[in-house]
């Protein structure tokens, strides 16, 4: 009876083994941009359609009351001063599938609330109103957003706030920090008197007596930027329910205070130079325009055409991106 042999199956040598794993490696060094790529492109899709959304809001509010919504509530005195108005965005939360949250709200009374009154609170809670978070106003590319809220506003500090990574843009005329801006019209107060579709309300006499409709753009709906980004992780001047929180200036340049050595960087509460607009995606952020149409706006936009997309008459010969 003959002996059978059995050849023993070689194994991989080490250098072998070395080369599959080095491949490997190379594989996943090319695929995981690719990957990271297609990840933040489904994103910025997603802060498209919610920027739409919001416009298409602002767009169901003027068809109703024939008015853009107000970032400001009139009281007995005029306007509230002290910047505690509800903002425009919570005149529009019933146009965002938000009524049950608006009616929580006194942003429909005629008169001025602050954020802590029982008027303002969801009614069998003590939350405020003004701090529910709402996942309609959060960029996804947003690493920024934490909890959704917090109660270190500037100026409302205790006071639990509803963050929103969109504002109103208010203009381009500016009189603060490092990029001051006189405007077309020769006005450089952008906090209330601002050139924009909105503008904030901190009082005084230049704010208009009567809300502002569509026709009062006359540079076009078109070329003109409503609505923009914001990091609420990186300026405390962000929050959905308050009126001096939901506008921001593009006479700061976009994307402003990202990185080091720029004006207001690692300083959530330089408002002169934050009060304005930036985002996650890379290299720039997206702007809803007064027609409902979004684009993606490059943080290398030259700044005098930046400034001229907010302004909504200044008669600048320009088109929008």
């Amino acid at each position: 009876m003959g002996i059978r042999m059995h050849r023993k199956r070689p194994g991989f040598t080490l250098v072998e083994l070395l080369v599959v794993i080095a491949i490997i490696g190379v594989l996943v060094a090319l695929l995981l941009p690719a990957v990271q790529a297609a990840r933040e492109a489904a994103r910025r899709t997603d802060c498209n359609n919610k920027l739409k959304q919001l416009a298409i809001a602002i767009h169901n509010h003027h068809d109703t009351t024939n008015s853009m919504p107000r970032s400001i509530s009139p009281n007995t005195f005029g306007y509230d001063a002290a910047g505690r108005s509800w903002s425009w965005i919570a005149k529009v939360l019933p146009f965002m599938e938000q009524t049950a949250l608006y009616d929580a709200t006194t942003a429909g009374a005629s008169t001025v609330y602050a954020f802590n009154a029982v008027e303002s609170r969801i009614p069998g809670t003590t939350n405020q109103s003004c701090g529910e978070v709402i996942k309609a106003l959060q960029c996804p590319s947003d690493n920024t957003w934490g909890q959704g809220w917090n109660t270190t506003r500037a100026n409302h500090g205790g006071t639990r706030m509803g963050l929103t990574c969109y504002k109103g843009v208010c203009g381009s005329n500016w009189a603060w920090g490092s990029f001051t801006n006189t405007g077309p019209t020769g006005n450089n107060n952008g906090l209330d008197a601002g050139n924009g579709m909105f503008f904030r309300s901190d009082g005084g006499t230049t704010i208009p007596t009567s809300p502002e409709t569509f026709a009062a753009t006359t540079d076009g709906l078109s070329n003109t930027f409503m609505i923009g980004e914001d990091l609420p992780g990186l300026n405390q001047h962000c929050g959905w329910a308050a009126a001096n929180y939901s506008t921001g200036t593009c006479s700061i340049p976009l994307n402003n205070g990202l990185v080091t050595g720029q004006p207001g960087f690692n300083s959530p509460g330089d408002w002169p130079n934050l009060y304005s607009f930036r985002s996650r995606h890379p290299n720039g952020a997206q702007f809803a325009k007064g027609d409902g149409s979004v684009s993606f706006i490059s943080q290398t936009i030259d700044l005098t055409l930046y400034r001229a997309l907010a302004s909504k008459s200044g008669a600048e010969a320009v088109s929008a991106p």
